[in-house]
């Protein structure tokens, strides 16, 4: 990632331990790690984020104002753990994910032991 990015990863890891997302499900993102990551491919909507988990739906947003965004995004986060299949319904999602939604990638299928 570009030096935004890395300063916004930075900023939700700062932010992670004591976020209480006020008016919002109530849930705390439990087990969420953030990774800066080199590059999701969305060069003409920076910043983007990837929200994931196992068995669950992943999601990517764009046109984050990396400024503005940490509580959103950690917001939407702990929307998103809050589910059993990662789907906030759409009027309960954070205004910048409704707007901002890249991607809606289904859970792959799993694996055989």
């Amino acid at each position: 990632g570009d030096a935004g990015d890395d300063a916004l990863a930075e900023l939700l890891r700062a932010l992670l331990p004591r976020h209480d997302p006020v008016g919002r499900a109530g849930v705390e993102p439990d087990g969420v790690t953030i990774e800066a990551v080199e590059c999701l491919s969305v060069c003409k909507r920076p910043c983007t984020v990837a929200v994931a988990a196992e068995d669950r739906w992943t999601y990517v947003y764009g046109d984050l104002d990396p400024a503005a965004s940490a509580r959103i995004i950690l917001d939407g986060v702990g929307l998103y753990a809050g589910t059993p299949d990662g789907i906030v319904p759409w009027k309960q999602r954070p205004q910048e994910f409704r707007k901002g939604v890249v991607a809606r990638i289904p859970p792959f299928p799993p694996r055989a032991a």
